[in-house]
């Protein structure tokens, strides 16, 4: 294989490497040395894990002589978004009260990719405790789109979604409470998947919103992306709100991508006024391609969505207030003021000020307002009464269709530091991704063009039922290939050269 090895898809890779046309350790030093010569204007990396990567690689290479059985991505890199725990590996959330932080443990996802054989090159900057849309809520500082640098790569797992781009890994992991893979992957012209709500544990992923998270795959394919769902989904005894039950064959579905006679339903609410004219435009004509395809369009009304960011800002603060009270500086990471002058509440209260950045003391203090005496029927138990009326909605409208579309962010990249001082312009990203989260079910976005007015990528969201993961890989599969047919390559391809 002659070819630059940092350009090619995790299925090419993987292929190569169990014909041994080209060793798992040269692709690690690819990628490791792709990283060393562009992520110092990336910035999507916080952690390489140099020498335990290149150790995976080696027992890869070591299993494929003996002629050992392998996993179908095994050799293949890996960036880890720095949410979730690996073994010896720093582990920071992208918070300063987490640095210099060793996990004594994998988390499941971790050890799944382990098992499966892949090679995980380090951990990427997120915004802190995954509270952003932008990666620039960092403590380490923001990541930057490899399209512009001068723009936002999304959030919270921006640096995830820009190590895919800038050929620094053909694989990445994210997670997503409101919409955080998905966004990066739309602005960053990238595939990201955000699986039915337990489909993938969560034990190891340091918490933000317990009943939003969830970890998921990210790629430059639908096919890739697929292969990496099912090397981490699956029942986990060690996450209490696992789902035991199969994991749908998404693979065999994004290489069939055939959907005549499928029905899509178009979301009106989600789309229309406040969407770019470019994010509208390219949103529309994957629409005609779909129906060119054998799909039906179908127009569905989700009237109670208009209210699902109100509510997410509620139940969203309200779980993290409760998840983040464990980083007191006691037990791990950041201490300060632990001089012997001070009581432990002070030691605590003066870790807490240093510790958390602006945008966490922002949520934790909503959330704690909301949880108090005298509030928490007005404004927790108001929201959870919203998020059972969206799942309605989008009940249904499964009733009357398989899948759902609509743009996956309103506006394509803007400019860092653009919003960083408006929380609510900022919030406003993930209006069409939030109420996925809130109901549970699954979503994907995939990217289907540049917009003409800025050149930058516009990504549709598919949406289907819990536990129907597949039917975003059959349909975003089957506009994938008519896409690449159109354009003679994937959009990544297009992405300028750092």
């Amino acid at each position: 294989m002659t070819e630059d090895l940092t350009r090619q898809s995790a299925a090419v890779l993987a292929a190569a490497i169990a014909a041994k046309e080209v060793s798992a350790q040269e692709v690690a030093t690819a990628h490791l040395e792709r990283i060393a010569a562009v992520d110092g204007v990336v910035h999507a990396f916080l952690h390489i894990s140099s020498d335990s990567a290149m150790a995976q690689a080696k027992r890869v290479d070591e299993k494929i002589a003996a002629g050992t059985e392998v996993g179908p991505l095994a050799g293949v890199p890996l960036a880890l978004k720095d949410v979730l725990a690996m073994h010896g590996e720093p582990t920071t959330a992208g918070s300063r009260i987490l640095q210099g932080w060793k996990p004594p443990y994998d988390s499941t996802v971790v050890a799944r990719l382990r098992a499966a054989d892949i090679v995980i090159l380090g951990k990427t900057n997120m915004d802190e405790f995954a509270m952003g849309s932008s990666t620039e809520h960092s403590a380490y500082g923001p990541t930057h789109n490899p399209w512009d640098l001068t723009r936002i790569p999304g959030g919270s797992g921006g640096g995830s979604a820009a190590a895919l781009a800038a050929f620094e890994a053909p694989l990445a992991i994210g997670t997503d409470t409101g919409g955080s893979i998905r966004q990066p992957a739309a602005v960053t012209g990238t595939v990201g998947v955000k699986p039915t709500y337990g489909a993938v544990s969560r034990y190891g992923q340091i918490a933000l919103a317990s009943s939003l998270d969830q970890p998921g795959p990210c790629a430059r394919s639908v096919l890739d992306t697929a292969l990496l769902h099912a090397a981490i989904a699956g029942h986990d005894p060690m996450d209490s709100t696992s789902l035991n039950a199969a994991v749908p064959d998404v693979v065999a579905a994004a290489r069939r991508a055939d959907i005549r006679g499928m029905r899509i339903g178009v979301v009106k609410e989600l789309s229309g006024d406040g969407y770019q004219a470019g994010v509208s435009q390219r949103y529309h004509e994957a629409l005609s391609i779909l129906e060119d395809l054998g799909a039906t369009i179908i127009e569905v009304s989700c009237p109670h969505f208009e209210y699902a960011l109100g509510a997410y800002y509620l139940i969203l603060p309200s779980e993290a207030s409760s998840n983040l009270a464990r980083f007191d500086g006691m037990r791990y990471g950041l201490r300060t003021g632990d001089d012997g002058a001070n009581s432990v509440e002070q030691v605590m209260s003066l870790t807490r000020e240093q510790g958390f950045g602006p945008e966490v003391k922002r949520r934790i203090m909503l959330g704690t307002y909301a949880l108090s005496s005298g509030y928490y029927e007005a404004y927790y138990g108001q929201a959870q009464k919203v998020r059972t009326l969206i799942t309605s909605d989008f009940n249904a409208a499964f009733a009357n269709v398989d899948v759902l579309v609509s743009p996956t962010a309103p506006t394509t990249a803007f400019k860092l530091g653009e919003k960083l001082d408006d929380p609510l312009a900022m919030y406003l990203n993930d209006v069409a991704t939030i109420p996925v989260n809130l109901a549970g079910i699954c979503a994907m976005s995939l990217p289907v063009g540049l917009a003409p007015e800025d050149q930058l990528p516009v990504g549709l969201q598919i949406m289907a039922p819990a536990m129907a993961d597949e039917r975003l890989y059959l349909a975003g599969g089957a506009l994938e290939a008519a896409l690449v047919d159109r354009w003679g390559h994937l959009l990544i391809e297009e992405v300028p050269s750092l």
